[in-house]
C-alpha cells in the first residue's frame, strides 16, 4: 500500500527515507505526549518544524504516519529480543531471554509502549489489526516453551499457552508499574518474573 503521495514504485531518495523516518520519530513522540487522539498532521508538522504539506507529501493520512510509526516500534522490539534469543545457548535460555528482553526493551523505550498501547485500542480508529488478545501475541513464546519442553528441560506436564499468557500478564503488569512509576526497577521485575517461570517449569 503507497502511504504516501510518491510513486509506490519509484525508489526513495536518500533525503526523502530521512524525512520520513524523521517524522515517523516525531510521531511516536506526539503520540506519547498526547496519544492518538491529540495526534494529527498539524501537530506532526509543528514538532518537526516543517509545513503540514511536507508531511502528507511523505504520508498521505494520519493512519499512514501511525501505522508507519507502530511498524518501526514493533520491528526495534522483534529485533532487540530475537538478538537475545538468538545469543542464548539453551532452550530454556530462550525463555529468559525473552522475558528479560521484552521487559527491557519496553522499560527503556517508555514512548514506544505507548505507541503500541495506542495503536492497539479499540476506541481508535488505526487501521491496525493487530489486537493484544491475538493467539500471535502469546504464540512465539509458547513455542519458545515448547522448545525447552522437548528438550526435557521443563516439566512435561506443563501447559505451553497457558503458561506464555501469565507470562504475557506478568510482563504486562511490569511494563505498566514502570510507565505509572519512573523509579521502579524492572531489571529486579524481570528477575522476579523469571524466577517464577524456574520455580513452575524446571523439574
Amino acid at each position: 500500500m503507497n502511504t504516501g503521495r510518491q510513486s509506490p514504485d519509484r525508489q526513495l531518495t536518500f533525503t526523502e527515507q530521512a524525512r520520513r523516518a524523521q517524522l515517523v520519530d516525531v510521531t511516536i513522540r506526539v503520540i506519547a505526549e498526547h496519544g492518538y487522539a491529540g495526534c494529527s498532521l498539524q501537530r506532526i508538522a509543528d514538532a518537526a518544524g516543517i509545513t503540514k504539506a511536507a508531511v502528507i507529501y511523505h504520508f498521505a493520512t494520519k493512519r499512514a504516519v501511525v501505522r508507519a510509526a507502530y511498524d518501526t516500534v514493533i520491528a526495534g522490539l522483534t529485533d532487540h529480543v530475537g538478538a537475545l534469543i538468538t545469543q542464548a545457548t539453551t532452550p530454556a535460555g530462550r525463555v529468559d531471554a525473552y522475558v528479560r528482553g521484552l521487559i527491557g526493551y519496553m522499560g527503556a523505550n517508555p514512548d514506544h509502549v505507548r505507541v503500541i498501547v495506542e495503536a492497539l485500542d479499540d476506541d481508535h480508529d488505526t487501521g491496525i489489526a493487530d489486537r493484544p488478545h491475538s493467539p500471535e501475541r502469546w504464540r512465539p513464546l509458547a513455542d519458545l516453551i515448547n522448545a525447552a519442553k522437548n528438550a526435557r528441560v521443563y516439566r512435561q506436564d506443563l501447559d505451553a499457552r497457558i503458561t506464555a499468557i501469565v507470562l504475557g500478564g506478568a510482563i504486562d503488569a511490569v511494563v505498566a508499574e514502570f510507565l505509572t512509576d519512573r523509579s521502579f526497577d524492572t531489571d529486579t521485575a524481570a528477575d522476579a518474573v523469571v524466577d517464577m517461570l524456574h520455580r513452575t517449569a524446571l523439574h
